[in-house]
């Protein structure tokens, strides 16, 4: 018996991806999985990112597309997905990356596993390396790598058991909370590396700011309003990853050290902005480089 899926998509201004992204989903290589549906939660979007998934649905009858009128975050568009969907394993995924053929299979089959609570892919970013933001968000991404191999993180790309109604639409940091709702019911995480999800990061120092102060911000609301800490607000861990990274690429050293020394730049003001200003970007402004992954 196959195991059926419901996938949502998140959308904001996304007519540069939406349609291969659609596609991409559209054309998963499946074995034992079934993608029952893809509802496309689309957020105040002002470009032709409805009308193209309204055409692509015309072809495509698993595709049905929600409309919000206006941003509330993509925590509050989850929870219209999780009220929508009609399957127990849930697939989300944001408008702005594409999943490798097989990442769907990969993601969704783990759930034989009955103790299995939520699983999460690879993400790869398309960025070259030659620039030094470029070099930044490649080196973020390994470490995500690194240390979701340690102890699973989960991000971009997430299947879960449909366990709770839904999310704190407070979170700006959505997979994390799923995360920390998972572990509470007493279910496993894990990281299938083998489950590729193509990103894009920022291209331009002020997006990547914008992106890695927001996350801090997120994290540090987790811990105080869900208890939940994710491993890479782990001292300990961070060591041990950048220890790994030194030691397979010593030549980067002279890239590595003002790389740490940006995010540690952004953790300092997305923790200014949670204690001292009390903000919480939950519907948080687009990093607009972010968003053409072809």
């Amino acid at each position: 018996m196959k195991i059926p899926c419901s996938i949502g998509v998140f959308a904001h201004n996304e007519e540069a991806n939406i349609l291969h992204l659609l596609e991409a989903l559209s054309t998963q290589r499946l074995d034992v999985v079934e993608i029952s549906e893809i509802i496309v939660v689309s957020s105040a979007s002002t470009d032709r990112t409805d009308d193209r998934v309204r055409n692509f649905a015309i072809t495509h009858n698993a595709v049905t597309l929600f409309t919000q009128a206006k941003r509330e975050g993509k925590s509050s568009a989850i929870n219209l997905f999780m009220k929508q969907a009609r399957e127990q394993i849930l697939v989300v995924i944001s408008g702005d990356v594409i999943p490798a053929g097989g990442t769907i299979e990969r993601l969704v089959s783990a759930f034989e596993d009955e103790d299995l609570g939520a699983t999460g892919g690879k993400p790869v970013p398309v960025n070259k390396d030659d620039t030094f933001i470029g070099y930044c968000v490649n080196l973020l991404w390994r470490m995500h790598h690194r240390m979701a191999m340690i102890s699973p993180k989960l991000g971009e790309m997430i299947a879960f058991r449909k366990v709770m109604d839904g999310i704190p639409r407070e979170s700006a940091v959505d997979e994390a909370s799923i995360e920390a709702i998972i572990r509470q019911q007493g279910l496993k995480l894990r990281y299938i590396p083998e489950a590729v999800i193509h990103n894009k990061g920022p291209e331009s120092l002020k997006d990547f700011i914008k992106q890695r102060r927001r996350i801090q911000n997120g994290h540090l609301w987790l811990i105080r309003k869900q208890h939940y800490q994710v491993v890479s607000q782990d001292q300990s861990v961070l060591t041990k990853i950048l220890k790994a990274e030194l030691r397979e690429r010593p030549g980067d050293i002279w890239r590595l050290i003002p790389a740490i020394l940006l995010e540690l730049y952004c953790r300092m003001l997305g923790s200014w902005d949670y204690f001292v200003r009390g903000k919480n970007p939950f519907a948080w402004e687009i990093a607009t480089s972010t968003k053409k992954i072809r």
